[in-house]
């Protein structure tokens, strides 16, 4: 294929990514925007198969074959609720391709077109040394998110003191070991900056608290995207340069976006989380009661109710519960019940999971709402809903300056008449710390797994 052929046909690719990101933006349009990711990744790689530098398809075919067996067998056995964990790892493996292209092109610069050894130009080796601790720092980051999404490690924060200026400290001998490799070309400086780079991404992420693991999981997203448009430059392919500024980009603005949903500053967040050791800062329950009831209760509270709205979390994903939620949902608006779903902007454990599971179940969007569109109907519904979601409605993120959710938005389901909160038991949520609406008058404990329990309404009501 001639170069001018190869780079319209980029081109067109880069436009699908495009308008495939513009389609994602809505549940409405997301089956054609992610049809148009798949095209527009279907011309990318067999234009780069159909490149005059492929000298042997050999290793390539294995590769796709090994790599393809491997992404099926995931793809059919993975459960929603482990889905952030998946992305967590797929975002290490970004990370680390970029470091061994970095490699390569190193050690091998005349199969990239990009000099000799030792005499690499010098715009490549910014490029590399770019694409290589970008790609380092997400590639154990990642790591270390998967590991708490995956509960390996503790979900806490883990700080201790002078981090900030640890983390300061290595990331100036990281820039000054990246320009002394820049001016050197020496192989050694090459891996120092790769482990440095890989220890800066590790005590980035372990002093973030499970609360803000949906904006790890993004910003994540982000480092993946710029690590691969650096190595993108270094290969010089146009395609990739273009994926990697749009996957960097959109998941930069997702972070900020959720930062600012959760009232919290993005820098705060990434060079340390919010709020210190969860465990420290739990509520206490003292003496207080939780009043439970049952799946008869329920339901007969819910069919005499005008509106019901239902908040789901994490605890619906575990316990795949939507298609049954939904079957609830249908009975209650059978019986003239009011009902919608009331979206957190980071429940789940990464952006968009409930909107996902509420679309998996074939839940009308026009149900589904965010929380700035939903939250100030609560003192005017009759009953919340509440199916595995703990930390988004806690009250302790507007009344305890020491909790590690202070400040946090969340949705206001202890000013509904009557709160129905499903869960297992009174175990704080993820982020480690007691959830005080289990106690409130107005509120009835249903302790049960979630799909169980939704199930026994369904057939009281």
């Amino acid at each position: 294929m001639s170069a001018n052929l190869s780079a319209i046909a980029y081109l067109v690719s880069g436009i699908c990514f495009i308008l495939s990101l513009r389609g994602l933006s809505s549940p409405t349009s997301s089956r054609r925007g992610n049809l148009l990711g798949i095209a527009g990744m279907v011309i990318a790689v067999v234009t780069t198969l159909l490149n005059p530098g492929v000298l042997g398809y050999d290793l390539i075919l294995l590769g796709l074959a090994v790599g393809g067996a491997i992404g099926t067998i995931i793809a059919l056995r993975i459960k929603m609720a482990a889905m952030p964990q998946l992305v967590a790892a797929f975002h290490s493996l970004v990370g680390l391709a970029a470091v061994l292209v970095a490699a390569a092109a190193l050690y091998a610069p005349e199969a990239y077109g990009i000099g000799s050894a030792g005499q690499i130009k010098t715009a490549s080796l910014i490029e590399m040394t770019l694409g290589l601790a970008i790609g380092a720092v997400t590639f154990s980051g990642s790591l270390v998110a998967f590991a708490k999404l995956q509960e390996l490690v503790s979900g806490n924060p883990v700080v201790f003191p002078g981090q900030h200026l640890l983390n300061l400290f290595l990331g100036l001998v990281t820039i000054g070991v990246g320009i002394y490799f820049v001016m050197t070309q020496s192989l050694p400086a090459f891996w120092v900056l790769a482990a440095l780079a890989f220890l800066i991404g590790f005590l980035l992420i372990i002093p973030i608290g499970g609360a803000d693991m949906p904006v790890v999981i993004s910003m994540l997203n982000s480092y993946s995207g710029w690590a691969a448009a650096g190595i993108g430059f270094t290969l010089e392919n146009t395609a990739l340069i273009i994926t990697g500024a749009l996957v960097g980009s959109s998941g930069a603005i997702l972070s900020y976006i959720m930062c600012h949903a959760m009232n919290r500053s993005f820098f705060s967040v990434i060079l340390g989380g919010f709020g210190g050791d969860a465990s420290a800062a739990a509520t206490k329950r003292g003496d207080r009661m939780a009043k439970s009831g049952s799946a008869d209760d329920a339901a007969f509270i819910m069919k005499n109710a005008g509106s019901v709205i239902i908040v789901p979390g994490y605890g619906l994903a575990v316990a795949q519960a939507q298609h049954a939620l939904r079957e609830m949902a249908d009975t209650l608006k059978a019986e003239g019940v009011k009902v919608r779903h009331a979206i957190h902007p980071v429940a789940g454990r990464m952006p968009g999971h409930m909107n996902v599971l509420l679309a998996e179940a074939n839940i009308p969007y026009e149900d589904v709402l965010e929380l700035e569109e939903i939250n100030s109907d609560f003192p005017n519904t009759d009953v919340a809903f509440v199916i595995g979601a703990n930390d988004v409605t806690n009250p302790a993120a507007k009344t305890d300056p020491q909790s590690p959710i202070y400040g946090m938005p969340i949705l206001d389901v202890e000013k509904a008449k009557t709160v129905l909160f499903v869960k297992r038991s009174l175990a704080p949520g993820y982020a480690g710390i007691d959830n005080a609406v289990f106690y409130r008058d107005n509120t009835m404990m249903l302790f049960a797994d979630a799909k169980k329990m939704v199930e026994d309404i369904v057939k009281a009501l």
